[in-house]
């Protein structure tokens, strides 16, 4: 199948997001002086936390970049310590590196990063949580200029990637769930391979304003069966956190938990097992870290981007799998690579 031999497009991505990866290196150095608290020999993580000063989120966004970037590692204790590489970013290393990294500690965005990290995010919500709902109050995806501007944004990946997740889901004649669906490619192009099933595309009536576009472009291009896919597809509106969601077969969450807490994942997890079918299988398209937590660097860039305009981060297939499970959820395999550093990972509902 030709969509499964296409070229990665993975340099492009990993390049955009090497830039957080680079902030973090450099307000590790010059402004937390992480290296430096390695004087003693190893530490656990949670003794690392402690004397940063830092909460959960930051430290599993840093940590695992510091190990993929060759500078921390964990030792056979399951303790972090420095690295070969990592002693000549100590101030007592000679020579040293630190005052070199430090040249670049000013930066705008370095600032910034090291600001994140310290307080798990912004000072200010607004200035960082770009399109994640807070708390009780509206959704910035409610509104229409917001709304459009990231779901075309993010319509080029959608565009490239959902024939390669459609041909890795399963086959049906049942119903699929696309939650938080965007521009909805991924259910047409799901629907396209399984031309006897039905499928809802749940997301914020802002953002179905533009999946129905995408469904208009879709239905109306040359590729055999599309314009059927129209009568087989519903585009629903609503809040995946409160709205009653739709029973199905499959349920398909992309690029989703990712933006979220590790608390609200669990929530994530057990509103998408509730919504299925018995028998039915929840597959999650995302980017995850090695369980280990130390890689790979392409991940570990992304998280830290994820961490500086979401409320979550990159999460480990592990992490993964104890959501699902708690959530009632059977995990299976080990997961399909796609492209782009991202893959699959399923739960079924026996």
């Amino acid at each position: 199948m030709e969509e499964l031999t296409r070229l990665d497009l993975a340099p492009i991505t990993r390049s955009l997001r090497a830039t957080y990866g680079s902030r973090l290196l450099v307000a590790a150095v010059h402004h937390l002086k992480v290296f430096d608290e390695f004087s003693d020999g190893p530490l656990t993580l949670d003794d690392l936390r402690r004397r940063l000063n830092l909460r959960e989120r930051p430290t599993m966004v840093l940590v695992p970049a510091l190990c993929a970037m060759g500078l921390l590692a964990f030792d056979s204790a399951g303790r972090l310590a420095l690295t070969a590489h990592g002693r000549f970013l100590t101030s007592a290393s000679t020579p040293s590196l630190a005052g070199y990294i430090g040249l670049e500690g000013e930066d705008p965005g370095v600032v910034e990063m090291a600001r994140r990290l310290r307080h798990d995010g912004p000072l200010e919500a607004a200035g960082g949580v770009a399109y994640v709902k807070e708390g009780a109050g509206p959704s910035p995806m409610d509104e229409p200029e917001t709304a459009r501007a990231l779901t075309l944004g993010l319509a080029g990946r959608a565009r490239y990637l959902s024939p390669i997740v459609a041909a890795a889901l399963p086959r049906s004649e049942g119903h699929l769930l696309d939650v938080a669906g965007g521009t909805g490619l991924f259910a047409y192009e799901w629907l396209l391979v399984n031309s006897r099933a039905t499928a809802t595309v749940f997301d914020r009536p802002e953002v179905l304003k533009v999946a129905a576009e995408f469904l208009d472009e879709f239905c109306g291009g040359r590729r055999e069966g599309a314009s059927g896919v129209r009568g087989r597809v519903n585009l629903r509106p609503g809040d995946m956190l409160e709205d009653e969601l739709p029973q199905a077969d499959v349920v398909l969450a992309a690029s989703l938990f990712h933006d979220w807490p590790g608390e609200t994942c669990q929530v994530l997890a057990g509103r998408f097992a509730g919504a299925l079918k018995p028998g039915g299988e929840l597959w999650i398209h995302d980017a995850f870290l090695d369980d280990t937590m130390d890689g790979p660097a392409a991940v570990t860039d992304y998280s830290a981007q994820l961490f500086w305009v979401t409320k979550g981060r990159a999460y480990s297939r592990r992490e993964y799998r104890e959501w699902l499970s708690r959530a009632g959820l059977t995990p299976v395999g080990e997961g399909v690579a796609t492209l782009m550093d991202y893959g699959l990972i399923s739960a079924k509902f026996c």
